[in-house]
């Protein structure tokens, strides 16, 4: 997979993958906060694959951030 997500992208990504996840395991949130694990893992890959869809990236003008 092409990496098409920059750093900040990423970031809140995992961010609010967690929140959700962390929410659902404390039974705080309903099935739904299951769906956090979404977020984290395209943030933690870099890549999205509804991004490649409809041809979005927020890498910027120097590329991916992912070595």
């Amino acid at each position: 997979m092409k990496c098409n997500m920059g750093s900040i992208d990423r970031a809140l990504r995992v961010l609010v993958g967690l929140v959700l996840v962390v929410l659902a395991l404390t039974g705080t949130v309903g099935w739904w906060g299951w769906l956090g694990l979404v977020p984290l893992a395209t943030g933690a890959l870099g890549s999205c694959p509804l991004y490649s869809i409809i041809g979005l990236n927020t890498c910027g003008t120097k590329g991916c951030n992912k070595k």
